[in-house]
């Protein structure tokens, strides 16, 4: 029997606002222990909350870049269970009157079409804290709680169950990864636990339209691990069935050592938490003005523009993709591209030696040193001959530890190439006289002697040689 999966996302933002979603306590990440509470977050008895605003402007901004109804009317519950994090013994959130609903998103695999995965729901709540485990001074051997993430503002975002594989679930995530760090709602530090997703998995047959019985796998916070752990999973539940057990709906959670899910704990219903209006905070109500603003606000999405590249530059897919990976990496290459309007070359160094360069120093493209009006000046250098590609990367790396402008570091270093046919015919004879033994191995046949002699006259030359110029005078005087 063949077995088709059915996977669906619940996916948890952090959202970048300076302060915590029901009190005026830092988020900061990284702080000491403890030292980001306040009675809200702690818990204490007679504490109220007060929504921030920005989260509310951020969850409507999710709703609209994702297709969604933004609701008129939504309400905060109490979600009840006990955990040690979580002080109050209740989380608030949403659940029967969410502010999003009913959005979508469209994902592409490479070799097929178009896919759109449904979104039930997107709806704020706030974080719990986090359990420290044997890393506590005093507490070697025991656990600590910490605070500061409590009452940190989430947006929960829940597909519908519409993913049939992990390639495809990654696929959704990765877009959705796109939009909240483009819309700048959420920084998206998989490593930090920003962006983190819970996937519901399970197996039916081939064929049938009967769900299976599924297992959450929680707080999967990479792309990689969201592959794995699915295809773990959906595997472990095929050999269950096949051995003729029944699979058990469950938490589980993955470990990246093993690469294997394990069970947490029994899935528990909505029913189970108990979830009723929080007294504390009255209704949101959502006027159409407040939606309006926020949609005429809202920046030209990832996709729109990835699409614009595509038609209005000629980019392929694949660069133009690259390109809208982050909305300050798109600002970059659009500013070059208004200076110098080969778009195809300015994407083939955004791609090539910048992002080398940033990713080996760790700097982000909005602090790049080489700005936009540089990168575009090099590029015209290269376009109109005065250097050549080699010398390019050379002057691009003078550019970018002391700064300058490209055409005043070529003319103080004496970088131009040299077109002079005279003085490139020099340099041929030179290295022709002096590899008399590879000249007849070309006149034999062995064309591939050719390289040989480019890369000799470029290195004499010291990469200042015309390329072009070099291979028409040495084919000549080779053949000769």
């Amino acid at each position: 029997m063949k077995f088709q999966p059915v996977i669906g996302l619940e996916v948890h933002a952090q959202l970048k606002t300076g302060s915590k979603i029901f009190c005026g306590c830092s988020t900061t990440f990284g702080s000491e222990p403890n030292s980001q509470t306040c009675p809200v977050c702690l818990g204490l008895p007679g504490a109220l909350p007060v929504l921030n605003k920005k989260v509310v402007e951020f969850a409507i901004k999710a709703g609209l870049a994702t297709n969604c109804t933004i609701a008129h009317h939504s309400v905060f519950a109490r979600k009840n269970y006990f955990y040690p994090d979580l002080p109050k013994g209740y989380q608030i959130s949403q659940f029967e009157d969410p502010i999003c609903r009913k959005g979508w998103l469209d994902i592409q695999l490479e070799g097929q079409g178009p896919k759109r995965i449904g979104i039930t729901r997107i709806h704020m709540e706030e974080d719990a804290g986090k359990l420290v485990h044997g890393d506590v001074p005093g507490l070697e051997n025991g656990s600590g709680v910490d605070l500061n993430r409590a009452c940190t503002p989430l947006l929960e975002i829940v597909s519908e169950p519409d993913l049939r594989s992990s390639d495809e679930a990654v696929a959704y995530l990765k877009q959705l990864h796109r939009i909240v760090t483009w819309l700048g709602i959420c920084d998206g530090n998989m490593e930090e636990g920003s962006f983190r997703c819970d996937a519901n998995v399970s197996v039916m047959p081939v064929g049938s339209d009967t769900l299976g019985t599924r297992a959450e796998i929680k707080n999967v916070n990479s792309f990689k691990f969201v592959k794995q752990a699915i295809e773990y999973e959906i595997q472990r539940q095929i050999d269950l069935i096949e051995d003729g057990d029944s699979v058990v709906q469950e938490t589980r959670l993955f470990d990246p050592n093993s690469g294997a899910t394990r069970s947490m704990r029994s899935k528990e219903e909505a029913h189970d938490y108990r979830y009723f209006p929080d007294p504390d905070l009255v209704p949101l109500v959502i006027d159409a003005d407040w939606v309006q603003r926020a949609q005429k606000a809202l920046p030209e999405l990832p996709e729109h523009r990835q699409q614009r590249f595509i038609t209005e530059m000629g980019l392929s897919e694949y660069d133009a993709e690259v390109l809208t990976a982050s909305h300050e990496l798109a600002d970059y290459f659009e500013e070059c591209v208004a200076f110098h309007h080969n778009a195809k070359a300015v994407s083939n160094w955004l791609m090539g030696e910048v992002t080398r360069a940033l990713n080996d120093s760790g700097t982000a493209i909005a602090a790049c040193p080489v700005i936009p009006r540089q990168l575009s000046e090099l590029i015209k250098l290269i376009d109109s001959g005065a250097i050549s590609g080699k010398i390019a990367k050379t002057v691009f790396e003078e550019m970018w530890k002391n700064g300058g402008d490209p055409k005043s570091i070529v003319e103080k270093q004496g970088l131009a190439q040299v077109s002079d046919s005279g003085a490139i015919e020099a340099i041929i004879d030179e290295i022709i006289a002096a590899n008399a033994a590879q000249v007849e191995e070309f006149r034999g046949g062995k064309e591939k002697v050719f390289g040989f002699f480019v890369g000799q006259v470029m290195k004499a030359s010291k990469g200042k040689a015309n390329p072009a110029v070099v291979n028409e005078l040495l084919l000549a005087k080779l053949k000769g």
